[in-house]
């Protein structure tokens, strides 16, 4: 009589993966309340899908290792291409993530209709949806293809063997949280199965070499749900983000192991689809009020391009015994010090007024360069006085009120100069190596205090 395998049980974090033998409410890893959840420990099958094979690494010098880059494969879209890299790299695994019904899926089925039409075989796998709901979705977008497969299937095995029969040249798979894996014993979404399946897909994407697309919740705080492992083990991660309530999405990589983290997308959701941006400077600046008090316009380097964005400040004596600091795309660190430097160096009184900071378009602003834009915007609305609305400010502020130089300066500029800005307050270590464009008039300043006089006076 043959005895079987006792099965342990483990309880496994939701949050970050912590596993303990035993129950507790709160996680020693992350923290967080009622999080673990019991699954059982039972062992994985080792062997590999059907169709796939183990070859033995081969041993190089580094010298031997050929670095010619690998073709990558466009898909059609621009602004998808900017922000992979140049284009889809054979065998990667994409990890996408963004707030339910923020239009993933819509931006994989026109991605997977654009590949299909350029004569590749592409296998949209959803695991949320019915076969004909994504007929109804592909009806209305105008993405019908014959090379476009679609298959509704929450097995990770079964899915291995269409893998195999259709040998398709992409995989997109929605939603990774939604695929579960046999042999693993626990619920659908949990750390161990959102764990084992992707390490899956990752050995059937690089064994394969099928370029794979993953789709992934996102928590309440905007990360992307299951083990921070997940965002390891994948290529590129990017985050399609936007308001639900408004038209224009962002799609940022956060990592790329084939190109810039810096790169971001514009898109515009219309009732075809979404439909790529391609001057998002102009899109950012559609709405500005000409004149206001608190608004200034600012050059930010989102990878190789510049955008021109407005910044709008509001400055409010407070009506509690602590002022409120309250900013929207920007380090609200950064309001703080850049404050501080005005209190300081500028004689202006903020230290007991509410200030409220908003990057219009959703956009997040990350780069010193917006300082002096940030700092002559909360002074504007201070003193209740308007900027001049066709200057646009470039500048990093240090704690003695100096303004630095900063990199790019010549792009920045040139992109001020399409939209018809008329002048560039920009710091005066930038003023040399470069041709200023005709037309536009730069202005250079040393300190904060030299830009309040060209702006405030002159």
């Amino acid at each position: 009589m043959r005895l079987m395998a006792k099965v342990k049980v483990r309880f496994v974090c939701q949050e970050c993966g912590y596993e303990s033998p035993k129950w507790m409410g709160k996680c020693p890893g992350c923290h967080t309340w009622n999080r673990m959840v019991e699954e059982l420990d039972r062992p994985v099958d080792p062997r590999l899908p059907a169709g796939l094979s183990s070859e033995q690494a081969k041993v190089q010098t580094i010298d031997e290792i050929d670095t010619s880059q690998e073709p990558r494969v466009k898909t059609g879209s621009d602004e998808m291409d900017r922000v992979l890299g140049g284009g889809i790299v054979s065998g990667s695994l994409v990890l996408v993530g963004g707030d339910p019904g923020i239009g993933k899926s819509t931006l994989l089925l026109q991605t997977s209709y654009r590949l299909a039409e350029k004569g590749l075989k592409v296998l949209y796998v959803s695991a949320e949806e019915s076969a004909k709901q994504i007929k109804l979705r592909a009806d209305r977008l105008q993405t019908l293809s014959s090379r476009l497969f679609i298959l509704s299937e929450t097995a990770l095995d079964q899915i291995e063997i269409q893998i195999g029969l259709i040998q398709p040249d992409f995989l997109i798979i929605d939603s990774i949280q939604t695929i579960y894996h046999p042999s693993i014993g626990s619920t659908p979404g949990s750390v161990g199965q959102v764990r084992e399946c992707t390490g899956h897909l990752l050995r059937i994407a690089k064994t394969l070499g099928i370029a794979t697309f993953i789709v992934g919740h996102v928590t309440k705080e905007g990360s992307l749900a299951g083990p921070r492992m997940l965002e390891h083990m994948v290529d590129a991660v990017l985050y399609f983000e936007g308001e639900r309530h408004h038209t224009y999405r962002i799609l940022r990589a956060v990592k790329n192991r084939f190109g810039s983290t810096n790169e971001i997308g514009i898109f515009e959701m219309q009732e075809a689809g979404l439909i790529e941006v391609g001057n998002p400077s102009e899109m950012f600046l559609s709405e500005r009020s000409q004149g206001a008090p608190g608004t200034a316009v600012v050059a930010a380097m989102e990878g190789t391009r510049p955008v021109l964005v407005e910044i709008q400040a509001l400055v409010t004596p407070t009506a509690f015994g602590t002022p409120r600091r309250n900013a929207n795309g920007i380090d609200h660190n950064r309001i703080s010090m850049i404050m501080a430097v005005l209190e300081k160096r500028m004689g202006l009184y903020v230290g007991s007024q509410d200030a409220y900071i908003n990057v219009v378009g959703g956009v997040r602003l990350d780069e010193p360069a917006v300082d002096l834009g940030v700092a002559l915007a909360i002074a504007s609305s201070y003193k209740d006085a308007s900027m001049n609305p066709n200057d646009m400010y470039i500048g990093e502020i240090g704690l003695a009120g100096e303004v630095r130089g900063v990199s790019r300066i010549e792009q920045r500029v040139k992109e001020a100069h399409k939209l018809g800005f008329a002048r560039c307050i920009i710091p005066a270590k930038n003023l040399k190596g470069w041709t200023v464009p005709a037309g536009i008039e730069v202005a250079g300043v040393d300190s904060i205090q030299q830009a309040f006089q060209i702006v405030f006076r002159g």
